[in-house]
C-alpha cells in the first residue's frame, strides 16, 4: 500500500514539474514582447559590406546573424570583396528584391548615393555602417572621422610637437581618398595643425587601404627623412605596413604611429602592447554590432512613414588606447564575437 501511494506521489510531483516546465517554456505577454519579435519574423534584411574578411564587417555581420537566428528574419550578405561597381550591382539587385531593410557599408562618399536615394523612393529602409555617403537614408552607425582625425593629430603633436625635441615632422597615410575617413580626415589634421605651426607634414599619401603599399610608401618616406617623427594612419589593418617599416628602419619607439579602427584585439590592442602603434583611436565595431542590431530590429517593427526623409545617427564613442590606458577589455576579440554575439 505505502509502495503505492509513494509511486503516485511520486507520478504527482513528476506531473507538476513537467507543467512547470511548460508554464516556464510559455514566456507572457507583457504588452510588447510577442508584438515586437511577430514584426521582425520573416522579415528581409540584406546587407552589402565593402568586403567580408576583416574584422569591422564580420563583427556587423556576427550581429545580424543572431539577431536572425533568434528573431526569425531573413538576412542575405552580398560580397563585392572591395569592388565598388560589384557592390553598386549588388545593392541594386538587392532593392529589385525589395527587403524589409537594407545595410550598406559605402566605399565611397558618392559611390551609393543614388541607390540609397532609389532604395527610400521605392519605400525600404537604409541603415548605413561606418561610412558617411551623401545620401543619410535613416539611420547612420558609425564613426564622426573628424574627430578621429583630431584626436590623431592631437596625439602626434603631443609627440612631435613643441617641447618634444623632435624634428616636428610627420607623414600622413590615407586610404583611398574618396572615402569619408580621407575626405573627413584630412580637413581635420590640416586644421588641427594650424595651431602647431612646429609640426609640419612632409609626405601625404594614399595607400588605397592596402598594407604592402603602406609598407612601400613608408619605407621611401622614412628614407627621405630621416629625422622624421611621426605617422598619421587611417585604418590599422593597412597601418601595420607602416609599422613594419619603422620596425626594418630600426626606429619603433623612436617614430610614432598614431592609428585608428574598429579595436579589435588582434589589430588594436596588440598592436599598442608590441608597440607598433604609440596610440590608438578605437570607435569599437563590437558596439557598432550592438548599435545596427538595435537599429535593424527598430525598423523592422516600425517602419518610417517615409523612408529617407527623417535621418538620425547614432555617432560611436570613440576610446584613445595608449600603452597607459591599454587595460583588459579595452579591445575585443573577434572570434568570440563570431561565437557570443555583441
Amino acid at each position: 500500500m505505502n509502495r503505492c501511494i509513494l509511486a503516485a506521489a511520486l507520478t504527482a510531483i513528476v506531473g507538476l514539474s513537467g507543467l512547470a516546465a511548460i508554464a516556464h517554456a510559455e514566456q507572457p505577454d507583457d504588452g510588447l514582447v510577442n508584438e515586437s519579435a511577430a514584426a521582425m519574423k520573416g522579415k528581409k534584411v540584406g546587407f552589402v559590406p565593402i568586403a567580408m574578411g576583416f574584422d569591422l564587417t564580420e563583427a556587423w555581420a556576427a550581429g545580424l546573424k543572431h539577431d536572425a537566428e533568434a528573431f526569425g528574419y531573413d538576412l542575405s550578405i552580398r560580397d563585392p570583396n572591395w569592388s565598388v561597381d560589384a557592390g553598386a550591382q549588388a545593392f541594386s539587385q538587392l532593392i529589385s528584391e525589395q527587403p524589409d531593410v537594407i545595410v550598406v557599408h559605402p566605399p565611397e562618399i558618392q559611390a551609393y548615393t543614388r541607390l540609397i536615394q532609389q532604395a527610400n523612393a521605392q519605400g525600404i529602409p537604409v541603415v548605413t555602417m561606418n561610412l558617411k555617403a551623401d545620401a543619410n537614408g535613416d539611420v547612420f552607425i558609425g564613426a564622426n572621422w573628424y574627430d578621429i582625425a583630431v584626436k590623431q593629430t592631437e596625439a602626434i603633436v603631443k609627440s612631435c610637437g613643441q617641447g618634444s625635441g623632435k624634428s616636428g615632422k610627420i607623414a600622413v597615410m590615407q586610404g583611398v581618398l574618396t572615402n569619408p575617413t580621407s575626405q573627413y580626415g584630412i580637413q581635420a589634421i590640416e586644421a588641427t595643425l594650424k595651431q602647431h605651426p612646429e609640426v609640419q607634414i612632409v609626405s601625404n599619401q594614399a595607400a588605397d587601404w592596402d598594407a604592402s603599399k603602406a609598407h612601400a610608401i613608408a619605407v621611401t618616406v622614412l628614407k627621405a627623412n630621416p629625422d622624421l617623427c611621426g605617422f598619421i594612419g587611417m585604418w590599422d589593418n593597412m597601418d601595420v605596413g607602416i609599422a613594419a617599416a619603422i620596425k626594418e628602419a630600426g626606429k619603433t619607439g623612436e617614430v610614432a604611429l598614431v592609428s585608428s579602427g574598429g579595436g579589435n584585439q588582434a589589430s588594436a590592442c596588440d598592436n599598442v602592447a608590441n608597440g607598433n602603434f604609440s596610440t590608438y583611436i578605437s570607435y569599437d565595431a563590437k558596439g557598432q554590432a550592438r548599435d545596427l542590431m538595435m537599429a535593424v530590429r527598430s525598423v523592422l517593427q516600425s517602419k518610417p512613414a517615409e523612408p529617407g526623409t527623417k535621418s538620425i545617427a547614432l555617432y560611436t564613442p570613440l576610446k584613445t588606447i595608449t600603452k597607459e590606458s591599454n587595460y583588459p577589455g579595452a579591445c575585443w576579440n573577434l572570434d568570440d564575437v563570431k561565437k557570443y554575439g555583441p
